[in-house]
């Protein structure tokens, strides 16, 4: 299905590319009532690479930049706590106010009820954004230290015009040392709005996915991404609950994938999660994949799952899921690790994933939440 480089000859298992930002979480309550927050560090796909790191054990690290003040080394030392190799930060300097560069905030409701979850991220002009190619000898990691897996993603392509080069750097490096490469469509509408839209993320994800082996993406992050429509959306993914099915979403995800790989012929993988949301805290989920060797397949359906704090499920779904590929798992299952790995991750609050790795092979082979003693 996908050649990947043998362990003994990387120094790395996985390196993610992107922004790591301190979340900054009021709990229960509301921003802005907020009187204390609970720090976490988060971010689309430093989250993915987390997961590999204390859920399953892979040798981790993540390509990101931070301003070197105390919030910088409050968020180096978050990602140390998660086992993840921090020697590829890129330390900006600090000017004593952050005219010339700052770290990321992210502030994130949980949501309740008919309260959906909310987040309200502060980033812009923030030290990550800033790079720019040849800033990070990627012949360096991906060839002398060696890497088997690279996973980046839109998030960090719309941070800045030279973000996307950097993106479009490293992926291709990768390819050319034979290291995988998946990439989350990931679309925001609030950071591409200032600087094109849609149409401009259309141009800028359609050139770094001729790099991608393995896309992760539902229906509307790739028709706004790439602008591969299928047809009408395949029922309420991520919508209200009492809309009318007008396929299933597995069909849809299958005529999706079809008009995808034949533009896109190289892809590997094509893989995301479907979910209905009924409530902030109930929602249907479930996990799909495709190769040319399996064709469409779909994780067990957990219908109604019990949510706590729903941000970082999709990039637990894919940790899981790349966790799988790793190992050499069928497609079968590596989606059930996927989607096993985004419910559990949901059960708990922050971005990341507290679950652990038999945690998710036993929701993954049929265990239940019965009282473990």
């Amino acid at each position: 299905m996908i050649t990947i480089r043998p362990a003994g000859e990387c120094d790395l298992d996985v390196v993610a590319l992107g922004e790591v930002m301190l979340r900054l979480d009021p709990g229960e309550g509301r921003i802005r009532t907020a009187r204390s927050f609970q720090p976490w560090e988060g971010g689309g796909e430093y989250n993915v690479a987390r997961g590999l790191s204390t859920v399953f054990d892979q040798r981790a690290g993540v390509a990101t930049a931070l301003v070197d003040n105390e919030i910088g080394r409050l968020v180096e030392n978050l990602i140390r706590q998660g086992g993840v190799d921090t020697s590829l930060i890129r330390w900006q300097g600090f000017d004593g106010i952050g005219r010339t560069g700052r770290n990321g905030l992210n502030f994130t409701e949980r949501g309740f009820g008919v309260r959906g979850a909310l987040g309200v991220s502060d980033r812009a002009g923030t030290a990550v954004s800033k790079l720019s190619p040849g800033m990070i000898d990627w012949d360096d990691l991906f060839g002398r230290r060696g890497v088997r897996w690279l996973h980046t993603g839109g998030i960090f392509a719309g941070l800045s015009a030279t973000t996307a080069d950097v993106a479009a750097e490293a992926m291709a490096c990768a390819r050319r040392h034979g290291t995988v490469v998946s990439f989350d469509c990931n679309y925001r509408p609030s950071l591409w709005e200032g600087i094109g839209g849609s149409a401009y993320a259309r141009d800028v994800n359609t050139r770094l996915a001729e790099h991608v082996d393995v896309l992760i993406g539902n229906e509307q992050d790739l028709d706004a991404s790439l602008g591969f429509d299928a047809g009408p959306l395949a029922g309420p993914l991520d919508g209200r609950a009492d809309e009318p099915l007008r396929r299933s979403p597995v069909d849809g995800f299958t005529a999706m994938v079809d008009t995808l790989t034949q533009k896109m012929p190289w892809l590997s993988v094509v893989a995301t999660t479907l979910r209905t949301v009924h409530d902030a805290g109930d929602n249907d989920w479930q996990g799909v994949a495709w190769s040319r060797e399996s064709g469409v397949l779909a994780s067990v359906a957990r219908d109604h799952l019990d949510i706590l704090d729903r941000v970082g499920g999709g990039d637990g779904f894919v940790s899981g899921l790349v966790h799988g590929l790793l190992e050499g798992e069928d497609l079968q299952t590596c989606v059930e690790l996927g989607a096993a790995h985004g419910a559990l991750a949901m059960t708990t609050p922050g971005d990341t994933s507290m679950a652990t790795g038999q945690e998710v092979h036993a929701l993954a082979t049929g265990s239940s939440a019965h009282v473990r003693r």
